[in-house]
């Protein structure tokens, strides 16, 4: 029987070829094949007409068995096709009003089978877009020859860097943080090094000397190394609060400001969008009575979402990580597509990371979910805050993720809206629970911002609080003469931290 409602399903998402072939195979049926493979698969119908309206009319086949025939000689030909990963079950021939048609079903192509190529000819791959097959670039193919790699793109030891390259500040905070969440830890007292060691940011190589990692480089080198072995890295932050301007706030890996590598990134973007007058953040007091607690179930899944799309990223690819803070959203967009169809990422359950080291170092932190998980978490955490439904999407002809997590209704947005054009118009709003206009209140972001990254300085504050270096040094003075922080270092180098 013809599966009407399955064919009405792939049309929707546009994942279905008609054929008009009566005698013999199309042409354009191997370029559909390996394009619905690439991308996330469809049906493929001989003997079909589409019409203009995009509905069908059946012509039918002759000699339908010789077509299978010949299909199946031709798919199982590699100097045809690379590979064939479809069985006797996804092709069937239908009779339907006395005529007789052919039902191909193409799945999604496994990771580690992709791309699949035409000719034997590796720039021969394709893929499908809302207007039909398209050949791949060069970029987009490569990026599917990378991710079909058995071992994940980050364990790679790079020879030409050695520890040097690692940001000593980072490593520090990355290690001061670890030991605060595992207090006792065996690793806790160990050297840098042999800490770098034990969590994969430094690996043996086949000069038998000790050399970062691809992982090691991105979580802790300095910008102008890491575009030495990832030319395209770029990771990107813009706050559009007001209409009238281009944005509200922006930094960049590249402006030599700060270190520019992705753990850096990841707390300096975190501590910004939950600044985001939508974000709900509980007031109570931690039990050590100083700092605030205000960690929510939305609160983890922005962390979750964040750090997916820093541990996915496909770091050779074209485009960057950037972040968009709106006042009624968040997007976020990093190279390289998923790696699981998009049915599979939201179901969770099945992790295919791209960079498993990166996910490792990030769980030393507790940050991220290795279990297939993360999706599910962050939709869940916006069902049950009554938010919109997040929307997550891959666009195959760019090779890019985007995920979409809406943080207001569209009341609210309106609601701020209306109170100025200007961010700092919105905070003066004091029952907002973001409100950071008040000395106090930056004090508590301060302490919060503290509590989080074990140490900081004058130079991390000033974006975020949105005040001159001159205003944060007076209130950091303040709470190191009332015993809150305690300063270490002299002039730029000094430090700030909890007693």
């Amino acid at each position: 029987m013809f599966d009407f409602e399955k064919i009405d399903n792939y049309r929707e998402n546009n994942r279905i070829e008609a054929k008009a072939a009566r005698s013999d195979l199309p042409i354009s049926i191997w370029q559909t094949y390996s394009a619905f493979a690439n991308t996330d698969g469809g049906v493929i119908l001989l003997g079909v007409e589409e019409n203009s309206d995009k509905s069908l009319n059946i012509i039918g086949v002759k000699n339908p068995d010789k077509l299978v025939t010949d299909f199946w000689n031709t798919i199982n030909n590699p100097q045809k096709v690379s590979v064939n990963f479809i069985t006797d079950s996804h092709v069937r021939i239908v009779e339907i009003e006395g005529k007789k048609i052919i039902e191909i079903e193409i799945p999604r192509a496994e990771r580690v089978l992709r791309p699949i190529y035409l000719d034997n000819n590796y720039n021969n791959v394709y893929r499908r877009n809302h207007e039909g097959d398209y050949r791949c670039n060069a970029v987009i193919s490569k990026a599917m020859f990378r991710d079909a790699a058995p071992e994940a793109q980050d364990t790679v030891v790079l020879e030409k860097f050695m520890i040097d390259s690692f940001n000593k500040e980072t490593v520090r905070r990355f290690k001061n943080n670890f030991k605060n969440k595992h207090q006792g830890h065996v690793w806790e007292n160990i050297s840098d090094d042999e800490f770098l060691l034990k969590i994969g940011a430094l690996s043996l190589g086949v000069d038998n000397k000790i050399h970062p990692t691809a992982a090691g480089l991105l979580m802790f080198g300095n910008e102008y190394e890491i575009v030495r072995e990832f030319p395209q890295y770029f990771l990107d932050y813009q706050e559009h609060y007001d209409t009238s301007i281009r944005w509200t706030n922006r930094f960049v890996s590249s402006s030599g400001e700060w270190s520019g590598n992705v753990f850096d990134f990841f707390y300096k973007v975190y501590n910004a969008i939950i600044q985001n007058p939508n974000i709900k953040r509980p007031f109570a007091i931690a039990s050590d009575g100083v700092s605030r607690t205000d960690d929510t179930d939305m609160h983890e899944a922005i962390r979750e979402a964040l750090a997916n799309c820093l541990i996915h990223a496909d770091y050779y690819g074209d485009g960057g990580v950037v972040i968009k803070n709106y006042l009624d959203r968040i997007e976020l967009a990093n190279p390289g597509g998923l790696r699981v169809s998009l049915e599979y990422a939201l179901a969770g359950g099945y992790s295919s990371p791209r960079n498993g080291t990166l996910i490792k170092m990030f769980g030393f932190l507790e940050i991220g979910e290795r279990a297939g998980s993360g999706i599910p978490k962050i939709y869940f955490a916006w069902k049950n805050n009554g938010l919109a439904t997040p929307v997550l999407k891959e666009d195959s002809t760019l090779g890019r993720t985007f995920l979409t997590l809406n943080v207001a209704t569209s009341d609210k947005t309106s609601d701020i809206s209306k109170t100025s054009d200007k961010p700092s118009d919105i905070s003066k709003t004091s029952d907002k629970p973001s409100d950071i206009s008040k000395t106090s209140n930056k004090k508590e972001y301060i302490l919060n911002f503290a509590k989080k990254n074990d140490t900081i300085k004058t130079s991390d504050l000033i974006d975020n609080l949105g005040v001159t270096s001159r205003q944060v040094n007076s209130i950091l003075k303040e709470l190191v003469d009332g015993g809150a922080l305690v300063a270490e270092g002299k002039n730029k180098g000094r430090i700030y931290r909890l007693p």
